[in-house]
């Protein structure tokens, strides 16, 4: 009998210890638990400052961007309908100026409007089988007057059979404006290469580059920031938005990749990104 008392005992110790064992694992669980939440709480915040400070920074960059073109025109128009007379000649300049920075107000609202789709509703844009190189051959036809005028050699080596699952529209703004940023600040008498230097069973690996005359180092970890001018005249002089290198790190990612720009040790700047082949 006492035995069995002793036996008892020690179980309902046993069973006691586990118990207190447990409680304290789950407690600590629970606080383990909360902490974790309270992180996330946080980061969730820091999240939702850090885009507030970026939505307001891009509205703050397009009420700047846009005053120069519409300051413009409004001055421009207003000497046309001045009482000065104005010579036939005189009129056609100011009209064409204002051609022109009416393009420029197209293009800044077109570019803004794209980037806010890419990050807001991405899933809009429709996905479907592209060939690289046919948007490649696009882009070049579409640009050669101005690749032509500027005497620049485009070596141009993708694959026929490079195709991927992905959106052509997208794909085209990636190939335009990395040519336009080229053909816009890297000289005359430049090279563009176009090739894959890598390829796995999921993505492609394109290397874009120029054999111009690259960029201050202090500005690449920013190339890819909206509305970065590196040379403020030259950007103006050339009709830019200062989205166009935003437009295509946006484009990558939407086609899984990811992208990043360096100097050539040989002169001139190159970009080298992935593309998801689905």
């Amino acid at each position: 009998m006492s035995e069995y008392i002793i036996v008892s005992s020690i179980f309902f110790v046993v069973v006691l210890l586990l118990l207190i064992f447990r409680r304290r694992k789950t407690a600590q669980q629970m606080r383990q638990l909360a902490e974790e939440t309270e992180l996330q709480k946080q980061q969730i915040i820091l999240e939702q400052q850090r885009n507030q400070q970026l939505k307001q920074e891009m509205t703050n960059n397009i009420a700047h961007e846009l005053k120069t073109p519409v300051s413009s025109i409004l001055g421009y128009l207003e000497i046309l309908l001045g009482d000065k007379p104005v010579s036939a000649e005189q009129q056609r300049y100011f009209l064409e100026r204002c051609n022109s920075q009416a393009l420029r107000l197209s293009d800044l609202i077109r570019d803004v409007s794209l980037i806010n789709k890419l990050e807001e509703s991405a899933e809009l844009f429709p996905r479907g089988e592209v060939s690289v190189s046919d948007v490649v051959s696009e882009v070049l036809r579409d640009l050669a007057d101005r690749i032509a005028a500027l005497q620049i050699t485009v070596a141009d080596t993708l694959p026929d059979d490079m195709m991927v699952c992905g959106n052509r529209s997208l794909l085209y703004s990636i190939f335009r404006n990395l040519v336009e940023n080229t053909i816009a600040y890297a000289g005359s008498a430049v090279t563009i290469g176009i090739e894959t230097y890598r390829e796995d069973d999921d993505c492609y690996y394109i290397h874009f580059y120029d054999t111009g005359c690259g960029v201050d180092s202090t500005y690449l970890p920013k190339l890819f920031d909206r509305f970065l001018r590196i040379d403020q005249g030259r950007s103006r002089k050339n009709g830019g938005t200062g989205l166009g290198l935003s437009i295509v790190k946006h484009a990558v990612l939407f086609h899984g990749g990811d992208i990043y720009a360096k100097n050539r040790a040989e002169g001139g700047l190159e970009y080298f990104f992935s593309l998801k082949k689905s």
